[in-house]
């Protein structure tokens, strides 16, 4: 009997097949033969249990407007963006654990760098996948319940959020599909090189995504998670909406490569879809904040330093955000 979809039913495409979306020309998620592989290979770093603040929690401006950019890290995958009068929050975690349960599972080693009760209004919320570290359905409850804001996702997370947030205003894209959400500001769902699941049965049954903004003040590129896959989607954002005034990218999260190479980026991939994007500046996030994978915590920053040196570009326009730091992101 064939596997049911529970999240979504569409008609085949070029990434949906009928019940599973996958990545044209791309790597599938490994077994759990692989997983056990890595798990046992005993390469796994040593993080700290806890981590203060850089530079302490940020308070946001209620609106940024005019041409100004601002981007805030909260931590891994969770940044608000204020541009245009626009509040809008990619992928927010606020919780203490990314898992299904609230006692077990990867654990935050640093403290949101956004206190949840300093957050402005929040007009839009991202939300790339449903990974837990992704879609964390408690901290969306909280957000419907202080602002009612727009959330945005691929196909099929409409279902999970909605299951859990009765109320929320939902709207769904597949790649390609795009949608105002204010006066000049539209987001559209693009591809990126990915993979799904909140379980064991549902793999690969809801859709991933990257967004570009497009806004009064530039165009950006947001990534939630992604393998590099030859540069193949970076140059088709570029070919598609031109250059970027920033760029949003994942850095971490990636070792051993050949467990983690199709599905996260390493610093190293970052930088050149940075240069394929052609983006002005960077954001580098996904690391220091939950131990997913193998690597050191700071190993990320130090090895884009490096990448970024050997490919020329001066360090100030990749920007890896530590939580609660601010970036005021130059005009073009």
């Amino acid at each position: 009997m064939a596997k049911r979809n529970s999240y979504y039913r569409g008609p085949v495409t070029d990434h949906f097949d009928g019940t599973h979306f996958f990545n044209p020309g791309g790597i599938l998620p490994f077994g759990f033969a692989s997983v056990l592989r890595w798990q046992m290979n005993g390469n796994r770093s040593r993080w700290p249990r806890h981590v203060d603040l850089p530079q302490g929690k940020a308070k946001p401006a209620d609106r940024v407007t005019g041409k100004d950019l601002r981007v805030t890290m909260v931590g891994h995958a969770s940044l608000l963006i204020q541009v245009a009068g626009v509040n809008i929050l990619t992928d927010p975690v606020w919780s203490k654990r990314v898992s299904p349960v609230s006692f077990a599972g990867p654990k935050r080693v640093i403290e949101p760098g956004i206190a949840f009760e300093d957050l402005p209004p929040i007009d839009v919320v991202l939300v790339t996948h449903n990974h837990y570290d992704h879609l964390d359905v408690r901290t969306l409850r909280r957000l419907q319940h202080a602002f009612a804001p727009r959330f945005v996702t691929p196909l099929g997370n409409d279902t999970i959020i909605r299951r859990a947030v009765p109320l929320a205003h939902v709207s769904v894209l597949d790649w390609h599909g795009h949608l105002a959400v204010a006066e000049g500001v539209r987001v559209t769902a693009t591809p990126c090189h990915h993979w799904s699941a909140r379980g064991g049965r549902d793999r690969r049954m809801a859709l991933w995504a990257a967004f570009v903004i497009e806004t009064p003040a530039g165009r950006i590129y947001h990534v939630g998670d992604t393998g590099f896959h030859d540069g193949i989607n970076y140059r088709k954002a570029a070919e598609t909406f031109g250059d970027f005034r920033l760029a949003i990218l994942p850095i971490g999260a990636y070792e051993p490569r050949w467990f983690m190479r199709g599905q996260h980026q390493n610093p190293q991939e970052a930088v050149e879809g940075f240069k394929l994007c052609k983006a002005a500046f960077a954001v580098g996030h996904h690391f220091a904040t939950f131990q997913l994978t193998d690597e050191p915590m700071l190993e990320p920053l130090e090895h884009l330093g490096l990448a970024l040196d050997a490919a020329g570009i001066e360090r100030q326009r990749f920007r890896p955000l530590r939580a609660g730091e601010v970036f005021d992101v130059p005009p073009l």
